[in-house]
């Protein structure tokens, strides 16, 4: 597996990059065996219908602090996915940012969206990032080929390094320009299990037809594919529906998704058009283990999943 990743320090705030804590969170995530990190943040709309994004002096990281944490992860022998985000204040999720038949907000959404790119492109070059991911989950943009493309040369004229884009599981054949990328992103939130506490085995099985699907999209575009986002909930059932983060009626179970860690990371074992993962997801500061919540998040520290993922990475 090329890319053993996770994703590092997405919720943090202005300030959080320069703390003793997330370093120390950082050294607890080296010790699974990671090779690269999606660097993640996000910058907001006021709302899903906003044509303009605006950076947040009292809440957004500053370029400098992402450099700095870039250079910690260099540090480490640690290679760098920048992924910056668009996420929406009115909670609407960014897969439904959607002007429909507008073709003039979309005209304006693209300027808008692309400077906002090419901003972080600047910044991926200035620090040596190894990978950019040029959005996450924009479901409703992706039909627009031709601004993809605009936005895809514009950001190539400012960064050499690997291109991706993170689509969300099932729609891997919606867009019709990932000729213009390096690899293939998608969340790789697929479900495994049709009723709670299925086995490894039961999971392994399940992920053959993803596994099939996914070697087909790769053989068509001649593009490896990664994992931009994957995990499950320490929570019994939460592998019919990984991508959950609300229902709080599930019960904790370490085993569910250790089992989840462990049939993905054997599933493409071999497979050498698939290029990796990157987990969601490991916090700038480390989570208190006593607090309510814990045991049944997406958090694997101190779990049954984080001793599987060590013993598949350190074995690779």
């Amino acid at each position: 597996m090329l890319m053993k990743g996770f994703t590092f320090g997405y919720g943090g705030r202005t300030g959080d990059y320069l703390k003793a804590e997330t370093y120390e969170s950082f050294d607890e995530l080296c010790k699974v065996g990671i090779n690269w990190i999606a660097l993640a943040f996000d910058i907001r709309i006021a709302k899903s219908d906003s044509l303009e994004i605006r950076y947040d002096f009292n809440r957004d990281l500053s370029d400098y602090e992402i450099g700095k944490m870039v250079e910690i992860a260099h540090a480490r022998g640690i290679k760098v996915c920048l992924k910056p985000m668009i996420n929406s204040k009115d909670h609407t999720w960014r897969a439904h940012i959607n002007f429909w038949d507008d073709e003039g907000a979309w005209a304006k959404w693209f300027y808008e969206y692309t400077g906002f790119m090419l901003h972080y492109a600047r910044v991926a070059k200035q620090t040596g990032c190894e990978m950019l991911c040029l959005g996450c989950e924009m479901l409703g943009m992706e039909k627009h080929e031709e601004h993809w493309r605009a936005l895809i040369e514009k950001v190539r004229a400012e960064y050499d390094g690997l291109l991706t884009y993170n689509t969300n599981h099932g729609h891997e054949r919606d867009a019709k320009w990932y000729d213009a990328i390096d690899v293939i992103g998608t969340s790789g939130y697929f479900p495994v299990e049709a009723e709670p506490g299925a086995d490894y085995a039961t999971m392994l099985e399940n992920w053959k037809p993803v596994v099939d699907e996914l070697h087909d999209i790769s053989a068509q575009w001649n593009k490896p594919i990664v994992f931009m986002e994957a995990g499950c909930r320490s929570a019994r059932g939460c592998a019919m529906m990984p991508w959950d983060y609300m229902r709080r009626d599930f019960p904790a179970d370490e085993d569910e998704q250790a089992n989840f860690y462990a049939s993905l990371v054997d599933a493409f074992a071999g497979e050498d058009w698939f290029y990796g993962v990157f987990w969601w997801d490991w916090s700038p500061k480390l989570p208190d283990v006593n607090r309510p919540g814990y045991a049944s998040d997406f958090s694997i520290y101190g779990k049954k999943a984080f001793d599987e993922l060590k013993k598949r990475y350190e074995a690779d």
